[in-house]
């Protein structure tokens, strides 16, 4: 823990086992809450063993992302790393800033990042998997829709999870088993039932041409379904549903740092996530049928399958 921490920061005393300890709770400007327990000793050293709390690292990581994102707006240069699927110097920066976050609490976790390539100790224990700018192409134009995703994996099960949306200053949260909040409050699902009744998210690659199996399957849908929206993030799309303001969503061309966060925010907001094929998601090759609902989502995997056959 950098001493920086403890700096200017208003501490709390309460009282402990013994009359040589303390419960110290630190109120941090970066809107930590830090629980220690302090030893003073006979030559008046301390010892101060500190609790991080993941979620909260998770959280801070993504604010931060997204404050380099903002900073960037208007100023950068632009470049392709595939065909249509452009990358800036914010997405570069605000990775930065969220790998140098996560490893300077949890040192010995692996990291893997969409941008240029970075992957540290993908074989650890605990794997942070970071999407710093999920809508890329809405960022460059100026449209309000993008987001940072920020996940943190133990053997291929997503843990915490944060969605920050910094244009809107959201924050969507969760922790496995604990719920799913934003901005701290917490959310649910819709209650829909039907596809006649659903506001859908979509998500295509980045490059779709009229071969595409992806064009026959929206055609499926969007002839079911009351709507159909596609933001152009993932992770938007997903804690869109998380929150009830989509009823579903599916993708078949993700990446894990597309949607990490997204899917443990349904899960623990009350939703089905699954694959088009109705199997359990695997996150580090995810394709998506998510729903508000159990039959929802069946109505949404029988038209995938419909528009496959």
């Amino acid at each position: 823990m950098s001493s920086f921490l403890f700096k200017n920061s208003d501490l709390f005393f309460g009282a402990g086992r013994q009359s040589s300890e303390a419960v110290l709770l630190v109120a941090l400007p970066v809107s930590f809450i830090i629980a220690a327990s302090l030893t003073v000793t006979k030559d008046t050293s301390t010892k101060v063993v500190v609790m991080l709390d993941q979620l909260m690292v998770c959280e801070e990581a993504a604010r931060r992302g997204g404050a380099v994102l903002l900073d960037w707006v208007g100023r950068f240069k632009v470049r392709e790393k595939g065909p249509a699927d452009l990358v800036t110097e914010a997405d570069v920066a605000s990775q930065r800033a969220i790998r140098d976050c996560v490893l300077s609490h949890f040192p010995n976790h692996g990291f893997l990042g969409e941008e240029e390539g970075v992957s540290d100790r993908p074989d650890a224990e605990y794997v942070w998997i970071v999407d710093p700018l999920d809508g890329t192409t809405n960022y460059v134009h100026q449209n309000p829709q993008f987001a940072v995703s920020v996940a943190l994996v133990k053997a291929g099960q997503v843990v915490v999870g944060a969605v920050y949306d910094p244009s809107a200053d959201e924050c969507f949260t969760a922790q496995r088993g604990a719920g799913a909040q934003l901005n701290g409050e917490p959310i649910s699902v819709s209650t829909v039932v039907s596809l006649s009744e659903a506001l859908v998210a979509v998500s295509f690659s980045a490059r779709v041409d009229a071969r595409s199996p992806q064009i026959p399957l929206f055609l499926e849908i969007v002839t079911r379904a009351q709507a159909i929206r596609r933001t152009g993030s993932a992770a938007l799309n997903l804690a869109g549903v998380a929150c009830g303001r989509f009823d579903a969503y599916w993708a078949i061309d993700n990446k894990p740092w597309d949607v990490a966060a997204g899917l443990l925010l349904v899960e623990e907001a009350g939703g089905a996530t699954l694959s088009p094929e109705g199997e359990p998601v695997d996150v580090m090759a995810p394709r998506l049928a998510v729903a508000a609902t159990p039959a929802l989502q069946r109505e949404l995997s029988g038209a995938v399958g419909q528009a496959k056959s």
